[in-house]
């Protein structure tokens, strides 16, 4: 009975296991096979195409374009997203009054999915509906701001959305690991003299690094895969001035009838997101016999 009592659980959560592996791992697998394939409309697994739709993949102007895109938006919404963070994770670890409610006005936009934030932002900045027709109407004639329509600015406001959804979130984590340092570090750097600032430069910071580690890694992962935050401001337009990895293998894939050079777009991503995750998973399972 007791053997049987062990066993129970793996059997419980042995069917999501399967399905979860098949559904993650199984589909990674196919993607790769449709990836050296001529498959077009359909999955052609007799034409065997080796290497050929990622030298396409890579001839192509639209594919750079996503990748420039993607290296602008990752660079600027991660640092962005982690500094407003950290700056409002500090003025709350002031004990300010009303932390509480400031907490939940700052953490909901986290709370909303990319498709509303999209949306919503599409609406803010668009010229004819949002902020300048708001300025216009309150007598400010000579206030323009068309970034939303213009080619060379339209990433722009992709990360702006991008940064308001993910701020809260950088500020609780970095909240949750200021909150766990003890204040007697302070005080002591404090009656050494030092300021504020330096304080949280040389002393809070690097006490930090496993959250900004963390944090790094979460945000990076959301920004290759910004796909519905993407396509519901911009659509990956004007043109395809916004297009993205992501962006680009839906149409690819499910618009222009080329699932092989779609897929071979979604296995470049996932190399991306590996270089990203497999390095600090090798150092945090290496560190940990270290800590024992």
């Amino acid at each position: 009975m007791k053997s049987f009592e062990n066993v129970l659980p793996k059997l419980v959560i042995a069917p999501a296991f399967v399905l979860g592996f098949a559904f993650i791992y199984g589909f990674m697998v196919w993607n790769g096979v449709l990836s050296v394939t001529g498959s077009r409309m359909l999955p052609n697994y007799d034409e065997f195409v080796g290497l050929a739709q990622y030298e396409q993949l890579f001839g192509m102007d639209r594919w750079w374009v996503a990748l420039k895109n993607l290296g602008i938006f990752s660079l600027l919404y991660v640092g962005g997203a982690m500094l407003l963070g950290m700056l409002l994770a500090i003025f709350l670890d002031q004990k300010v009054r009303l932390e509480g409610a400031l907490r939940t006005i700052y953490l909901y936009p986290m709370a909303l999915s990319f498709i509303v934030t999209g949306t919503a932002w599409k609406w803010i900045l668009n010229p004819s509906l949002g902020l300048e027709k708001l300025m216009h109407d309150w007598g400010w004639a000579s206030f323009h701001f068309d970034w939303l329509v213009q080619s060379d600015t339209a990433i722009y406001c992709v990360v702006m959305a991008g940064i308001w959804q993910s701020a809260g979130f950088a500020m609780a984590l970095f909240l949750a690991g200021l909150r766990g340092i003890d204040d007697s570090i302070i005080k002591a750097a404090q009656m050494d003299g030092a300021s504020l600032p330096r304080i949280y430069w040389r002393i809070i910071l690097p006490i930090l690094r496993p959250v900004v580690f963390s944090t790094i890694l979460v945000l990076s992962h959301l920004s290759i895969k910004s796909f519905d935050l993407v396509m519901a401001l911009t659509a990956g337009g004007p043109g395809f001035a916004t297009d993205v990895p992501a962006t680009f293998m839906y149409v690819m894939s499910f618009t222009r009838g080329q699932i092989g050079l779609g897929a071979a777009s979604a296995s470049m991503m996932l190399a991306t997101v590996a270089a990203i995750v497999v390095p600090y998973l090798y150092s945090e399972l290496r560190a940990k016999p270290h800590d024992r």
